[in-house]
């Protein structure tokens, strides 16, 4: 069994400029949600298998997605956060569980598969999807070892001028053994800037834990692009109408 959360509470504030209220994944982009494409993509897991994490307007979400496994989330404390929410859909088996967002439709299923199976043939307890890109992304880099092994995501505000220099990003986007994830969640912190649980600390805690992290590198081009502007909405828009020519 695998199962996958999709992270979909977010309220897109930068995306009502137009006078919009529509939660953020619900933005259209070529007449469908954005989260439709995400959930096409991942569609090699069953609805009853894949938790949907909604919150601002989550009657919309769940009214237009039936079949899915909900989960709420109550206030917006970061994608740490989010995943805590849906502690209790997950349940005490376990099992592999895909971590991605319902804002990042250019995600192919491709991608999602390649992650899914370096997992399993590594066995790792994380596996990190990383991606190159020719797009100047704010997106957190990955800092390895000298043996190329996973250290740490470091976030790009946070970067050195060495750091800002890595081309290897972090997308967001992991599978975790649910025995290690559920445990890991409860280490994480919010002493940050923020003042949020983070997702992306989870990683540094299995490894420091002696967990083994793995990564699933891949170029990505314009699969990277997430949904937090209108501006995006429109590149992402334009994408998607070149790839159904």
């Amino acid at each position: 069994m695998i199962k996958a959360v999709v992270l979909a509470a977010g309220k897109g504030t930068r995306l009502q400029t137009e006078g919009s209220d529509l939660p953020k994944v619900m933005r259209t982009a070529l007449g469908e949600p954005l989260l439709h494409y995400v959930l096409d993509a991942i569609s090699f897991i069953p609805p009853k298998d894949t938790i949907l994490v909604v919150g601002y307007q989550k009657e919309m979400v769940i009214s237009h997605f039936t079949g899915y496994v909900f989960a709420e989330q109550t206030e917006q404390l970061g994608t740490g956060h989010a995943v805590m929410a849906a502690k209790d859909a997950l349940g005490t088996e376990e099992f592999p569980v895909l971590i991605c967002y319902g804002d990042m439709p250019l995600l192919r299923r491709e991608t999602y598969e390649d992650l899914m199976a370096t997992h399993l043939r590594d066995q790792n307890a994380c596996t990190i999807l990383t991606g190159t890109t020719h797009l100047p992304l704010a997106f957190g880099r990955i800092v390895r070892d000298e043996a190329g092994r996973f250290l740490e995501v470091v976030e790009d505000r946070d970067c050195t001028s060495e750091q800002k220099a890595i081309t290897e990003l972090n997308v967001g986007v992991y599978v975790f053994q649910s025995g290690a994830l559920l445990p890991a969640l409860d280490q994480l912190g919010c002493h940050n800037s923020q003042g949020e649980y983070y997702l992306t600390d989870v990683p540094a805690i299995l490894r420091e834990a002696g967990a083994r992290v793995g990564i699933c590198k891949r170029e990505l081009g314009d699969e990277l692009i997430g949904v937090n502007t209108v501006v995006e909405l429109q590149q992402v828009e334009q994408s998607l109408a070149r790839r159904a020519v």
